[in-house]
């Protein structure tokens, strides 16, 4: 007896919901637990939304994928995700040490903040962005276009959630969408978004919570940060930007 194929979503119609189906699951989460969603949301706030938009890209991604379709890979492409990703986390550090005025190490709630980093900014986005969309975007228009969309998906999340009053806006998404670029090169790379989400919570923990700097942060030397960070993950992008199909791993 021959086994009925179950219907197919087309890729287009997998592409839309892969950014609402995320972004449903972020306002229900936030609605539930009395969170905050829009520019400038704290920790506290935003730890909800990126929850909700998490725990649903990963459902549906797992439904439609599996966990290699996902990108949750090991072994390899893992190693190979955190040595790609740990050049820019260097190359900002650089820059942070130049640009902003260091006064201090650690802070009080420092382990806090790693956790949240780890579970809400990093991973939650990520399963989203350069999990579930990337997918579904190379299924619809090829792995390349997929890596620099969900990138800038990534950067605009980054920017709604954690703009900066002080910095325009346009610098600020800027700053984000290329790093989302650079991380989803390197998801197209190495077929894998675990080591990005590792080296991304080092990458905001180290920078943000162990490096202490004066409160609120002097808007030029956040300006100044974030353009000498900027031209790196230029080189950085162009360095690892893919010239052979054979360089794909989605």
């Amino acid at each position: 007896m021959s086994q009925r194929t179950p219907p197919v979503l087309s890729p287009i119609v997998r592409v839309a919901l892969s950014l609402f189906l995320p972004l449903l699951g972020a306002i229900l989460f936030s609605l539930v637990t009395s969170g905050a969603v829009g520019i400038g949301a704290d920790q506290r706030q935003a730890a909800p939304t990126l929850a909700g938009a998490g725990l649903l890209a990963m459902f549906t991604g797992l439904v439609w994928y599996g966990l290699r379709g996902l990108g949750l890979r090991g072994g390899r492409p893992l190693y190979a995700g955190i040595g790609f990703a740990s050049l820019a986390w260097v190359a900002f550090l650089l820059a942070r040490l130049v640009t902003v005025e260091l006064i201090d190490f650690g802070s009080e709630d420092s382990a806090r903040t790693l956790i949240f980093i780890a579970l809400f900014e990093a991973y939650s986005v990520q399963v989203w962005t350069f999990g579930l969309f990337f997918r579904s975007a190379a299924d619809w228009r090829g792995p390349l276009t997929a890596a620099v969309a969900s990138g800038a998906v990534f950067g605009l999340i980054g920017f709604l959630l954690f703009q900066e009053p002080t910095l325009p806006a346009l610098l600020s998404l800027g700053y984000y969408s290329l790093w989302g670029i650079l991380y989803g090169i390197i998801r197209l790379r190495t077929g894998s978004l675990l080591g990005t989400v590792l080296i991304h919570t080092l990458h905001s923990w180290t920078a943000w919570s162990v490096l202490v700097t004066l409160d609120p942060l002097p808007a030029i030397q956040l300006r100044n940060l974030y353009l000498v960070s900027i031209v790196f993950y230029i080189i950085i992008i162009w360095r690892l930007w893919p010239r052979r199909e054979e360089d794909y791993r989605v």
